[in-house]
């Protein structure tokens, strides 16, 4: 049975239902109730597992669910976590019990995994233009009116697109309708403040809409230039700050509470203090981040990234968020000294914004695992296959075994969470304790 809260969510058939034979990471030959898994005494460092296996270490899943409470409380800000990271129902319920307002999400069929599951209320951080997307996202809140979706539009086209399907397929309430900024020569979004305000006295004129608020990504001002960098998405919260001072001012917001929302996983303390600038408005005024990868950190591209906002807290490394995700796979091939060929790849961990990181190698049994020296890299990965480098010279050139277990970190969680239907959840001693599912 899992040990994280489940938010209220609708988890019990996950645990009802049979696993066959080839499900990724399990080692059964025989259908097995998803709930028994923690019953079976797995543990990965004896070998238990079928390799590749993916990974996910529940203290620092737990680490991060109340370090990221307790940042939002500190910032007076809301997280609605971006469910599109790990898709995982079970991971939900555990973001919703530690406080998220809510699950963003980025397309219409993930809004439809998330209510079936329960979930109450979602951001579509995304235009929803497609006909049978809009309607699907239309009929989920016709037939569940207490269901809430706040949709994004940032063109007249878009508002016209919004208001037609709501016409067609009435509603209990109004649509809420997000703004979305955008910036020069990258996704989607209005490029300038006049045209944002353009669309949102559209929105705020079309029938069966309302204009709820305003919101954008920052987290594309990412060039490696830390100062500007910071100073560009600072620059950009004040923008969006500014259009919800002018629609105010205008009265143009017609919900209880006035949304603004951004906030990745690279900046989210830029975006909390910048929107704790707005001030005093007409009505309440509910900042929302979105980060989705704080939960299970990395230790590639978010790692690096933290590292500055740890700087700008003042945050102890002891204290600060810690990476959850892990891919641990087999040596199967030792075809050169300083080469070691492992049963992992681009099928099993992701590779877009940098390559795993390898951590650590244990003989298959009871100990604990050894640290990998410096020099040790995967330069390289195939399908199924990824290329160790090990550093020549080094006693591990001779020591590392074909059956060898290598435990690596990952870079960039959303693109490895798409490949495992099904992550495991461990203990610190690798015992295995429950299972989470995912629905990509």
């Amino acid at each position: 049975m899992t040990t994280l809260p489940h938010g209220g969510l609708a988890l019990s058939a996950l645990e009802e239902q049979l696993l066959q034979p080839g499900v990724k990471g399990l080692p059964v030959t025989d259908p097995l109730r998803q709930g028994a898994i923690g019953l079976q005494g797995w543990n990965v460092l004896h070998g238990d597992t079928s390799f590749p296996v993916a990974l996910l270490r529940t203290s620092a899943l737990k680490h991060n669910l109340d370090w990221m409470r307790r940042f939002c409380e500190r910032h007076g800000a809301t997280l609605a976590p971006h469910g599109k990271t790990t898709m995982s129902p079970q991971l939900f319920g555990a973001q919703l019990a530690n406080g998220a307002w809510g699950i963003t999400l980025a397309t219409a069929t993930q809004v439809q995994v998330a209510h079936r599951f329960g979930v109450r209320r979602v951001l579509l951080a995304n235009q929803l233009v497609a006909r049978a997307d809009t309607n699907a996202v239309l009929q989920l809140m016709h037939e569940d009116p207490d269901f809430e979706c706040y949709v994004l539009a940032d063109s007249l086209a878009g508002v016209e697109r919004l208001a037609e399907a709501v016409e067609r397929h009435p509603l209990a309430r109004k649509l809420p309708v997000l703004v979305e900024l955008g910036l020069p020569g990258k996704r989607a979004g209005c490029r300038t403040l006049d045209e944002a305000m353009t669309v949102a006295r559209a929105v705020q004129g079309a029938p069966g809409l309302q204009l709820a608020g305003f919101e954008g990504y920052e987290g594309l001002l990412v060039s490696g230039e830390r100062e500007r960098d910071a100073r560009e998405v600072s620059e950009f919260v004040g923008r969006i700050v500014a259009l919800v001072r002018e629609s105010d001012d205008e009265g143009l917001f017609g919900m209880p509470e006035i949304l603004l929302s951004a906030g990745g996983s690279a900046w989210f303390d830029l975006v909390a203090r910048g929107f704790a600038d707005v001030g005093k408005l007409s009505r309440p005024v509910r900042a929302v981040l979105r980060s989705g990868c704080y939960l299970t950190s990395d230790h590639g591209s978010y790692k690096r990234l933290l590292a500055q906002l740890n700087l700008r807290e003042d945050i102890p490394a002891r204290d600060a968020l810690r990476p959850a995700l892990e891919v641990w796979s087999v040596v199967q091939s030792r075809p050169e000294p300083t080469l070691a060929i492992l049963t992992m790849g681009k099928r099993d961990a992701s590779y877009d914004d940098g390559l795993p990181v390898p951590l650590v190698h244990h003989r298959p049994g009871p100990g604990t695992p050894a640290t990998l020296p410096d020099g040790c890299e995967i330069f390289k990965m195939n399908d199924q296959h990824a290329y160790l480098r090990l550093p020549d010279g080094h006693p591990l050139c001779d020591a590392l075994a074909v059956g060898d277990l290598v435990g690596c970190g990952i870079s960039h969680p959303c693109t490895t969470f798409d490949k495992w239907p099904l992550l495991l959840a461990v203990d610190d001693d690798y015992v295995v304790r429950f299972a989470l599912n995912t629905f990509f």
